[in-house]
């Protein structure tokens, strides 16, 4: 009896083991490293519904349930900009090349460079895009709450634009 007991113990030992062995692969398989191969994702023209002149969006990562915010880079033609929108979750701009402009309501448009960082923080209403003589390109991360990233509004007048 004591051999049986002794036995079913070792057996429940190792299929608790193996379970836990089974838990542990399933979640190192979860945070494998994983490469997305530069040229992979489809390149979409910034909707005309969204946007003022030609914009190109470049996604480079989706929200997940690993980091619940996207990243793309965002490059406008000269003179091209979004309209105005919030982000719930708010967003970063890394500018990578060119010279754009933004602005924040009720404040003065700015004029951003290469190497400058933008916050746009939750909720707060602003618009982005290029310099009326050079094209931008930015990385924008955005913050996602409950699936969406933002809040798109009116579009960004000939006036707003060139007020400086």
């Amino acid at each position: 009896m004591h051999t049986t007991l002794m036995q079913t113990a070792v057996a429940l030992a190792v299929a608790q083991a193996g379970t836990a062995m089974a838990a542990d692969n399933a979640a190192a398989a979860a945070s494998t490293q994983q490469i997305t191969r530069a040229g992979t994702q489809a390149s979409a023209a910034g909707p005309e519904t969204f946007f003022t002149g030609r914009v190109r969006v470049d996604p480079v990562w989706p929200a997940d349930k690993g980091i619940s915010a996207s990243g793309a880079h965002v490059t406008f033609e000269p003179g091209a900009r979004s309209a105005w929108h919030t982000h719930p979750a708010g967003q970063r701009l890394v500018v990578v090349s060119g010279v754009g402009r933004t602005q924040q309501w009720g404040q003065p448009v700015q004029e951003i460079r290469p190497g400058d960082v933008v916050w746009c923080p939750p909720g707060v209403k602003h618009w982005h895009g290029a310099a009326p003589g050079t094209a931008m390109t930015h990385l924008a991360v955005t913050g996602t709450v409950d699936g969406k990233n933002v809040e798109w509004m009116e579009k960004v007048s000939d006036e707003q634009y060139n007020a400086r």
